[in-house]
């Protein structure tokens, strides 16, 4: 870790961008940490507080930004500028490891993670798992699923008939329910949007009241969880929930044979760090579709939590040119949808896990953290689609597969959110356990979780 007194040096240099409209701007390296976030909490040097970058980013907020990096050419030069300051920094502190409190995948991270590879620095990261009281460690994201046998571990027990409960989807209904309505927050959303981009059409009640009209017809298109303006109104949002009303209203079929696609929110690290060049959802969807045969479809289903980021005219129109491509309602029922299903694909999502607990094949694009697993296919260009369908699930085998898995795992909670999954959760106990294991194996005296 980096000292404190770093930037007050004038070590790093202060790299300021323009601030355009009042949202989330790109900071220097050494900015945040060296004041209070916004929960009043301090950060060291390394890494930012988890918390209040998960809440302070969102899909809304990545697709409007208030920098001036306007073309590609910006990007890549204010990338080799990052990237020669975190190198410079970590070499004049004489930084030998480097802990990572997830997989990178943000702007600062990132580079910091690759200049530490440049310079041969070790490097630990650490995540949570879904099973509770349990994390681990690598020293790569490339290690993610990579777990070594453990003979001794006991078989984790599995209930086939039993789904995860996954608490970060809750209030998501797999089932058709009455139409919304546009709320108060919706209404003072589309104001604020109205207010800071286009307030002529403010002076012109024609122009806003189409503009609510519009919105409303897309409220009653959808059941009322999904509730599309509730945190942030523009007009690309209004223009994608516009076209997925288009799909609301159909009927699903599950007779015929198919490939089951839920799709994964995007922006995040699920995908662009651990997607590879399969963070490009709609590239998955069409390579899959090019080794399946005539009369199989793949039915796909957006992500209950999407908004327009990523999600553009032109990533529907690649998927409307596959002809087996059905895309699905919202309300769409995504467990009986892998129960009927001759496999479940995903690029790295929960899915896929959920799928091989029920008996059902999993076939994954990019590192899935049990894509190692008993049942699971990762994808590679001679796969088939028999070899996609045929693969099997020994239950058996997979209680003993993810017994040794968790066996790997550390005990303690690294993701605040995760606390709740573990009973009478004590956090200052875990914060002793945590940093206990986490330095033996900085130290090297007990193993990553994955190799």
């Amino acid at each position: 870790m980096l000292p404190d007194t770093a930037s007050r040096r004038g070590l790093v240099p202060d790299l300021k961008l323009p601030e355009l409209d009042g949202r989330a701007r790109i900071q220097s390296p050494r900015r945040h940490p060296d004041r209070a976030c916004r929960k009043g909490r301090r950060h060291d040097q390394v890494a930012l507080c988890r918390t209040c970058s998960q809440e302070g980013v969102s899909s809304y907020a990545n697709t409007y930004k208030s920098h001036r990096l306007r073309t590609m050419h910006d990007y890549v030069d204010y990338y080799h500028i990052l990237a020669d300051v975190v190198g410079k920094t970590l070499i004049e502190h004489d930084v030998t490891h480097c802990l990572f409190f997830d997989v990178p995948h943000l702007a600062y991270d990132t580079v910091l993670f690759q200049m530490c590879k440049v310079l041969n620095l070790r490097t630990i990261i650490v995540r949570q798992t879904l099973f509770p009281d349990r994390f681990w460690t690598m020293t790569d994201p490339a290690n993610l699923g990579h777990f070594a046998d453990v003979p001794d571990a006991k078989p984790y027990p599995i209930d086939k008939g039993v789904w995860p409960d996954l608490f970060y989807m809750s209030g998501v209904k797999q089932e058709p329910e009455e139409t919304g309505t546009v709320n108060a927050n919706a209404a003072v959303n589309l104001f604020l949007h109205l207010l800071a981009n286009r307030p002529a059409r403010l002076l012109n009640p024609y122009c806003a009241w189409g503009l609510f009209s519009r919105a409303q017809l897309v409220y009653r298109s959808f059941p009322k969880w999904r509730d599309p303006f509730a945190r942030f109104f523009h007009e690309d949002s209004l223009a994608y929930f516009d076209h997925l009303s288009n799909f609301e209203n159909q009927d699903i079929d599950l007779s015929r044979d198919y490939i089951y696609f839920p799709l994964q929110l995007q922006p995040e690290l699920t995908t662009s760090a651990l997607g590879g060049r399969f963070r490009d959802q709609a590239l998955a969807i069409e390579s899959l579709a090019r080794v399946l045969p005539d009369g199989v479809r793949i039915l796909v289903k957006e992500n209950p939590r999407q908004g327009a980021y990523m999600r553009g005219p032109m990533f529907f129109h690649r998927l409307n040119r596959i002809p087996s491509v059905t895309f699905l309602p919202s309300w769409a029922d995504t467990r009986a949808l892998t129960l009927n299903a001759m496999a479940v694909a995903s690029i790295t999502g929960t899915v896929g896990w959920e799928a091989i607990c029920q008996g059902k094949p999993a076939l994954v694009f990019g590192n899935a953290w049990y894509r190692k697993l008993p049942g699971v296919l990762e994808w590679n260009e001679k796969l088939t689609y028999d070899e996609i369908v045929g693969r099997r699930v020994d239950h058996a085998a997979l209680q003993r597969h993810v017994g040794a898995l968790v066996a790997g795992a550390h005990r303690g909670v690294v993701a605040r959110q995760y606390a709740q999954l573990v009973t009478d959760f004590d956090e200052n106990s875990n914060f002793d356990r945590v940093a206990c294991t986490l330095l033996d194996v900085i130290k090297g005296r007990i193993e990553t979780s994955f190799q």
